[in-house]
């Protein structure tokens, strides 16, 4: 498929019509996000993701989006609830989003009963188990939300001078956690590990209970994070360029042929 690469936008700016970078952890998020004119880079483990970011030509897309679940930080989140990033953080570093772009996503996700908040993101390097440790994240940084993706997807839009945004969907909100056995049970290419699972809950049975909560719970985030899935096919998202750059003046960078749908990820093991 081919996509013409630039489109005149009302008030004589013009459209950029590259496809987006999605950028995503889980293998259900992943396959939620494909689609023709996107480019899908995913993969569980942290490192990988990098590694995988690196391979991907930033003057081929018009900018970076975090695509997939949450864990919920603020009480007030509930599984389901779709979080805009305000701005993500990650140890020493911050990252800024553009508010007319994040006022432009919420506009285009709030619809119906969905509850579409904005706020702060901040970034994990491993899955986070217990309660305690997201009050403390909490407490710590203000954040509403964690997971192990956005923080990535941010530092890379920065260096390469892309527009970036992070859509998000809580699927454990604060008072629940994953069970430690989710640690060790997320394969790199996101895939479940059912062995590992299935070892764990032998060993110790009461597992089961929890695990059957965190199910529903992602059952329910991925079928909201479905619904929000249009956001990303919509051509004029993250594509008026001349206006995210008088927001955050970058230097431009060459247009060059829209890309098909591709998916960056590692190989099933």
């Amino acid at each position: 498929m081919t996509l013409s690469v630039r489109e005149e936008l009302s008030g004589g700016d013009k459209a950029d019509l590259r496809p987006l970078l999605i950028v995503t952890g889980l293998l259900q998020e992943a396959r939620i996000a494909t689609g023709a004119g996107l480019v899908v880079c995913s993969s569980s483990n942290t490192g990988q993701l990098r590694s995988l970011l690196t391979l991907v030509d930033p003057n081929s897309i018009r900018g970076v989006i975090s695509f997939g679940v949450a864990g919920g930080l603020d009480p007030d989140l509930r599984t389901g609830d779709v979080v805009v990033a305000s701005d993500v953080m990650a140890g020493a570093g911050r990252w800024g989003t553009l508010a007319a772009l994040n006022e432009d996503l919420v506009n285009r996700l709030t619809s119906g009963r969905r509850r579409v908040v904005s706020g702060t993101l901040v970034g994990a390097e491993e899955v986070l188990v217990g309660h305690s440790f997201k009050a403390v994240l909490r407490s710590e940084t203000g954040a509403i939300a964690v997971d192990m993706e956005s923080h990535i997807a941010a530092a890379y839009a920065e260096e390469v001078g892309l527009p970036f945004a992070a859509l998000r969907v809580i699927s454990d909100p604060a008072h629940r956690a994953l069970p430690a056995l989710a640690r060790g049970a997320i394969k790199p290419n996101g895939q479940v590990d059912l062995a590992v699972v299935l070892r764990g809950v032998a060993r110790n049975p009461g597992l089961l209970r929890e695990l059957v909560i965190t199910g529903l719970d992602f059952s329910r985030a991925l079928r909201e994070l479905k619904g929000c899935r249009k956001v990303l096919s919509d051509r004029d998202v993250l594509s008026n360029r001349q206006a995210w750059e008088r927001e955050r003046v970058n230097g431009a960078r060459p247009a060059k042929q829209g890309l098909a749908s591709q998916h960056l990820a590692p190989q099933a093991a």
